[in-house]
């Protein structure tokens, strides 16, 4: 887990962010002492597979075939613009609660996605 203390001035710059913390916590993850040529092509993969899908509402963030994050565009009343969601399935956010915001940092987050709820 990565604890991210970073602010950002717009989404984009927030979720490079997010995604740095996450890129630092799967290399913990994917620790290895030696070369190995099988983790390093792991961790590149995983490194350079993220991909950013706008939506309507929700910003998407995937990598190798699963949604990390969804990220809230524009204020809606119960979630402020930045606001971070866990996954529900491949099309929609949980709405429970915002794990973080892009934008204010202060949230942790691991190479999975945002953490669940205490």
């Amino acid at each position: 887990m990565i604890q991210v203390n970073k602010t950002a001035k717009n989404i984009d710059d927030g979720i490079k962010f997010m995604i740095d913390a996450m890129v630092l916590d799967y290399s913990g993850f994917n620790r290895h002492n030696k070369v190995d040529v099988v983790r390093d092509k792991m961790y590149n993969d995983y490194k350079n597979g993220f991909k950013i899908t706008n939506g309507l509402k929700y910003i998407k963030v995937t990598n190798d075939g699963s949604v990390k994050a969804f990220i809230v565009k524009s204020d809606n009343g119960k979630f402020k613009t930045g606001d971070i969601l866990k996954p529900a399935g491949w099309r929609a956010p949980a709405m429970n609660s915002a794990r973080g915001n892009v934008l204010t940092g202060n949230y942790s987050i691991q190479w999975t996605g945002p953490l669940y709820l205490k």
